[in-house]
C-alpha cells in the first residue's frame, strides 16, 4: 500500500462496501452451510464440513481486513489520506494459506477418488498451494516495477498453474462416469474454479494497467469478488454435487428393491 496515495470518497467507499459485502457473504455461507448439513448423510458431509470451516476462517480475516482498511485512511479536505497505519495486505495471504488447502481438500472429497488416491493428491496439492502463497506474498509487497516482483510472480505462477491443471484434469475424469445432473454441476464448479482463480495472477499485472488509487481499488474489489466466488459460491455447488450423488444412490437403492420385489 502506497502511503502517499489519496483516495476520493467514492474510491474509499467502494472498497469499504465491498469488504463489508465480503464479511456478510462469508458469514452467510457459514450459517447457511451449517443449516444445510443435515440434508446430507454422514458419507457425503466431508466436503461441506470443510467448506463450512473455510467460511469461518475467511469471515474472521475479512473482518480484520475491513478493520485495517478503516484504520489506514481518514478523511481530510474531502479526500481520504493515509493515517500512517499501513493497510495490512498480509491478512489475505494468511487467509489463503489456511483456506486454499481446505478448498482443495473439499473438491477432492466430493470427487470421491478413493482413499489412497485422495490422500496422495491432497498431500501434493497442499504442498503446492503453500508454496504458491508463500512465494506470491514477497512479489505482492515488492516494488511495483521491480525485478523481484517479476521473479516471485513467475515462481508462484508455476505452482498456481500446476494446481489448476491437476484440478481441471481430475474434474474432467470424474465427469465422464457421473449422471447428467452431476455432470452439469461439475461443469459449473469447474467454470467457477477457473473464473475465480483466474483473477489472482491478474493482480500482478494490474499495476501495469492502472496507477495510484485506481490500482488499489481494483485490486481489493477483484480479490473480494474472486474470494466470494471461490468460497461461498463454490461451496454451495460442492453441496449441490454431494446432494445429487446422495439422491442418485437413494434412487438406485429404491430401484434395486423394486426389481427384487418384482
Amino acid at each position: 500500500m502506497e502511503l502517499g496515495v489519496i483516495l476520493s470518497q467514492n474510491q474509499f467507499n467502494i472498497v469499504y462496501n465491498v469488504l463489508s459485502f465480503g464479511i456478510a457473504a462469508m458469514l452467510a455461507g457459514f450459517i447457511g452451510f451449517i443449516l444445510l448439513r443435515d440434508q446430507l448423510k454422514a458419507k457425503h458431509r466431508a466436503a461441506l464440513t470443510l467448506g463450512t470451516l473455510v467460511m469461518a476462517i475467511a469471515d474472521y480475516h475479512y473482518f480484520r481486513i475491513f478493520e485495517s482498511w478503516v484504520s489506514a485512511y481518514h478523511i481530510k479536505g474531502g479526500h481520504y489520506v493515509a493515517t500512517g497505519i499501513p493497510f495490512n495486505e498480509a491478512y489475505r495471504y494468511v487467509d489463503w494459506l489456511l483456506t486454499v488447502p481446505l478448498l482443495l481438500a473439499e473438491l477432492i472429497a466430493v470427487l470421491e477418488l478413493g482413499k489412497e488416491r485422495s490422500k496422495g493428491l491432497i498431500g501434493k496439492l497442499i504442498v503446492a498451494s503453500s508454496l504458491m502463497i508463500a512465494t506470491g506474498y514477497p512479489g505482492q509487497i515488492a516494488g511495483l516495477h521491480s525485478t523481484s516482483r517479476t521473479v516471485w510472480a513467475a515462481i508462484s505462477s508455476v505452482f498456481f498453474f500446476y494446481i489448476l491443471y491437476v484440478l481441471v484434469v481430475e474434474i474432467n475424469k470424474v465427469m465422464k462416469s457421473e449422471t447428467e445432473e452431476v455432470k452439469k454441476l461439475m461443469f459449473t464448479t469447474r467454470a467457477l474454479l477457473i473464473m475465480s482463480w483466474g483473477f489472482y495472477p491478474i493482480a500482478y499485472i494490474l499495476p501495469s494497467l492502472f496507477s495510484g488509487a485506481t490500482v488499489i481499488v481494483v485490486t481489493q474489489v477483484g480479490y473480494t469478488v474472486a474470494d466470494v466466488i471461490a468460497k461461498p459460491l463454490w461451496t454451495y455447488f460442492i453441496f449441490k454435487i454431494s446432494k445429487a450423488k446422495q439422491d442418485d444412490e437413494e434412487l438406485s437403492v429404491v430401484s434395486e428393491k423394486t426389481l427384487k420385489v418384482a
